[in-house]
């Protein structure tokens, strides 16, 4: 019996590009961190043969070779030795880029960056549709939905509605950086059951001075530059800061940023994170 005949993969990416592929992609090189997430999450790891300097999760990734990225530029030389038949890249990549990597004859698929959980799942479904793990990619789905439907059901038990006051960059303490609406951040804060203090801002990001914080006097403060250093005693020594709610109850929590700030599967775990630390009441 003659071996099945592979299906060629037909998909418009972000960038409103028809991509064709004769076959699932077998040796794919991710230029974000989000994708590199993803391929791995949907068992195909072991295809992924080059990575940007940022993918560092899950730990087998870093043993894929880099082709740049850091100083956001890319090694085209790298990349085409690595004879990719797929590079997934994403919204941290140019146009231009993806263009440059055509020219080289290259295929490149675009993966917007989804604006909700529903736009995520789609994502994994597309890259499982690219790589041949369309099942494995409907698996994980459901799975994270599940999920994220018994915090759902947990969060709609709650009695209150703490503010959370959530810093990206603290490095000018009277006037940290924080998110505002519209982010993925605001929209998992209101899904973890809590209201995200700076949900008025003028932008999705920008600075709050205490002057501003004290009058949003926020329950619950979360730490997203924990992994630079920044800790709840240095938080709670700043000038003024010992008037906030948060400080005098020592609701003050480092937070992986990677978890809400990258948009992979990675998203329901940060949802999960949230709403423990919102509501521990409903998560004993």
């Amino acid at each position: 019996m003659p071996a099945p005949v592979p299906q060629t993969i037909e998909m418009t990416d972000g960038l409103d590009r028809a991509v064709s592929l004769a076959a699932p992609a077998q040796r794919i090189v991710s230029l974000a961190p989000s994708n590199t997430e993803i391929l791995f999450a949907l068992g195909a790891g072991s295809q992924v043969v080059g990575r940007d300097d940022f993918s560092d999760d899950p730990e087998q990734a870093l043993a894929v070779p880099s082709v740049g990225g850091s100083m956001g530029s890319y090694n085209l030389e790298a990349i085409t030795a690595l004879n990719p038949d797929l590079v997934l890249a994403a919204e941290i990549n140019t146009p231009d880029q993806v263009q440059s990597l055509q020219d080289l004859g290259i295929t490149v698929f675009y993966l917007s960056n989804p604006v909700d959980l529903e736009g995520m799942y789609n994502n994994l479904k597309i890259v499982g549709q690219l790589t041949g793990h369309s099942t494995e990619a409907e698996t994980l789905v459901a799975s994270l939905r599940k999920r994220v439907d018994a915090v759902n059901t947990a969060v709609a038990n709650a009695a209150t509605t703490p503010v959370v006051f959530y810093e990206l960059d603290g490095s000018e303490p009277s006037k940290p950086w924080t998110t505002g609406s519209g982010t993925f951040l605001d929209a998992l804060i209101t899904q973890a059951g809590g209201v995200n203090a700076a949900a008025d801002l003028n932008g999705q990001y920008g600075q709050l001075s205490i002057e501003a914080l004290l009058l949003r006097n926020p329950d619950i403060i979360l730490l997203g530059d924990a992994a630079y250093g920044m800790t709840a005693e240095q938080v709670a020594a700043r000038p003024g800061w010992n008037a906030l709610t948060a400080v005098q109850t020592n609701q003050i929590y480092g937070f992986d940023d990677d978890m809400v700030s990258l948009p992979g599967p990675r998203l329901v775990d940060g949802l999960e994170t949230l709403a423990k630390l919102i509501h521990p009441e409903l998560f004993k």
